[in-house]
């Protein structure tokens, strides 16, 4: 029994820290893998994802979100740019969905404050937007675009 009991513990912690590793989020189970672009979505789909970001129990889950982080980060930190990369990616993300609600965009972070953002959007002016709010979340050093406008087909 004490071989066994120091075994369990072993494997419920590596279990537990395997389940942890994700720093990826996305605004759309459609949007692309990190490193890729996407294929194009149809003007259905876009319309879809577009009214599902803008319906307000979407909108009260992304402040909800935000802030549940946020007060996390206050209670755990003396820094409030002190975030995970899970953090950083879950937040840019929240921010990009309620900002550009049509985008098919992945967000990846790093613990150092990078942040990787891929997919795709209608027009330049939401590709534009895409730095500028992703600099507004506390911790995020360096923004890197790799998404392509590519409006709607069909």
């Amino acid at each position: 029994m004490k071989k066994l009991t120091p075994f369990l513990i072993s494997c419920v912690l590596l279990f537990g820290a395997a389940a942890c590793g994700d720093d990826t989020a996305r605004t759309d189970p459609a949007a692309p893998a990190p490193g890729e672009v996407g294929e194009v979505p149809t003007v259905e789909d876009r319309q879809t994802s577009l009214e599902d970001s803008q319906s307000e129990v979407r909108r009260d889950q992304l402040d909800a979100d935000i802030r549940a982080r946020e007060e996390r980060t206050a209670a755990l930190s003396d820094d409030p740019s002190d975030r995970t990369a899970e953090d950083l990616a879950s937040e840019v993300r929240s921010k990009l969905e309620a900002n550009i609600p049509d985008g098919l965009l992945t967000v990846q972070a790093t613990d150092e404050g990078t942040v990787t953002v891929y997919g795709t959007v209608n027009n330049e002016d939401q590709l534009s937007k895409i730095e500028p709010l992703a600099q507004e979340i506390n911790g995020v050093n360096n923004v890197i675009v790799n998404a392509e406008v590519a409006p709607p087909r069909g």
